[in-house]
């Protein structure tokens, strides 16, 4: 199949075409045409599965339609796209201007963390769509600087982030803001039953689209397990990133401290990295993600929130230096990777408190994450802790203090030590 095959007009194949887009993804495959047959839409799609495609094409096919048949009428907000933060609302700004630049269209993104003053100015210029976040939207409209009276079109896209970021009495208000008669269309890359409820309230007789799964990651990314101690993860990192992997990676951190920790560290260590998280300001965070694409710096330490619709093409690698406590996080955040056809590296670090979230991780998406054993960080503590599922020996290498080898007694070479399966406490045999 290609974008050919789905009635869309000429302008915007045409701007595909320039894009280098050949063949739609499954989920365009199967939401676009829906759209243009002006249905509700509930869609279940993981991140990096081409869903902002799935519904901006439609949307300004649509538009485009019925912009001709009113060439005369001021633009007025027609599509609302909400989203949960800044850098996924830029983004589908972004994508837009490229699917829709041989069409009239206009849109215009709306975000908080900088001066409403050009927002509101491109607001009244006229546009077809707004994209927006939650806290700035109503922001504006109570302020009476935005009219939804003639809005046609709602998107929810990342509604279980929307969730998770605490903005649903938002979302509820916004629901008793916006006309009643329209087409929504719901996205969210997992479906928890708050999720299927928040849809329920905002949908009519939907078509339900679900190209992978929420447990699903994609066989592009390369999982990887590494057992260590807490105080042990800055090095281990380290010595990873020194020693084994060549090109940039996406780290993230729990905690907006943490991130900035964790790059300061790795810059005093001759790494260049940048922290993102939601104490940066719009233009810092904009920047250091610029400079990320550009391969300026090598490392980006980020938080959930702040990296929640980064694309980067051709990611190598991503770190869950802390492991996160809700598996489905997971998902999304190895989901940096892996993107467009690219095969990528997912690396966790998990220290004894982080276990039994990778027990979960692993419930959830039906596999055991290949673990690495070999690696100089793996201590007798961090060994000896009952492990969620390991196969054969664990080889440990001793070390002093300082993380140099303990050569005493050995010709000059690492001494090692081979215990049973770490779960197997007391069942230790050494050679």
């Amino acid at each position: 199949m290609t974008f050919d095959n789905l009635n869309l007009i000429a302008p915007i194949l045409d701007a595909l075409k320039e894009a280098g887009y050949s063949t739609p993804t499954p989920i365009q495959a199967q939401a676009i045409p829906e759209v243009l047959q002006q249905r509700d839409l509930l869609a279940c799609a993981q991140t990096g599965t081409g869903k902002t495609a799935a519904f901006s094409l439609p949307i300004i096919q649509l538009l485009q339609e019925r912009s001709d048949k009113m060439a005369k009428t001021p633009k007025k907000i027609r599509t609302l796209i909400l989203t949960p933060t800044r850098e996924l609302a830029i983004q589908i700004a972004e994508q837009i201007d490229i699917y829709g630049k041989n069409t009239s269209i206009k849109q215009t993104v709306i975000f908080g963390g900088v001066g409403q003053s050009p927002q509101v100015a491109a607001i009244r210029k006229g546009v077809d769509v707004l994209i927006a976040t939650p806290g700035r939207l109503l922001d504006l409209h109570g302020q009476g600087l935005i009219d939804l009276k003639h809005l046609e079109i709602f998107v929810l896209d990342e509604a279980d982030r929307m969730l998770d970021m605490g903005f649903i009495h938002d979302v509820r208000r916004l629901l008793k803001i916006i006309p009643t008669q329209r087409q929504s269309l719901f996205f969210s890359a997992t479906m928890p039953d708050s999720i299927i409820d928040l849809a329920n309230s905002i949908l009519t007789d939907p078509i339900n689209v679900s190209v992978t799964p929420v447990s699903s990651t994609t066989e592009l990314i390369d999982q990887q397990l590494y057992f260590t101690d807490a105080e042990e993860k800055k090095m281990l990192l380290l010595h990873l990133l020194q020693n084994e992997l060549q090109g940039r990676a996406l780290v993230f951190t729990r905690t907006k401290y943490g991130a900035d920790k964790l790059a300061k560290f790795l810059n005093q260590s001759g790494i260049r990295a940048e922290a993102i998280h939601g104490n940066k300001s719009q233009q810092a965070r904009q920047l250091a993600l610029s400079q990320f694409k550009a391969s300026k710096i090598r490392i980006l330490v980020a938080t959930d929130i702040a990296a929640r619709g980064i694309d980067v093409e051709e990611l190598e690698y991503v770190f869950n230096f802390e492991v996160p406590n809700v598996p489905e996080t997971y998902v999304h955040r190895i989901g940096r990777s892996g993107r467009a056809g690219v095969k990528g590296t997912a690396i966790t670090l998990c220290d004894e408190t982080e276990r039994p979230f990778i027990a979960d991780i692993q419930k959830l998406i039906k596999m055991e994450i290949p673990l690495v054993d070999n690696h100089p960080f793996l201590t007798v503590r961090a060994a000896n802790r009952e492990a969620i599922s390991l196969k054969g020996p664990v080889v440990v290498v001793n070390k002093v203090k300082g993380h140099q080898p303990n050569k005493q007694n050995n010709g000059g070479h690492e001494k090692k030590k081979t215990y049973g399966r770490p779960w197997q406490k007391n069942k230790k045999s050494e050679k």
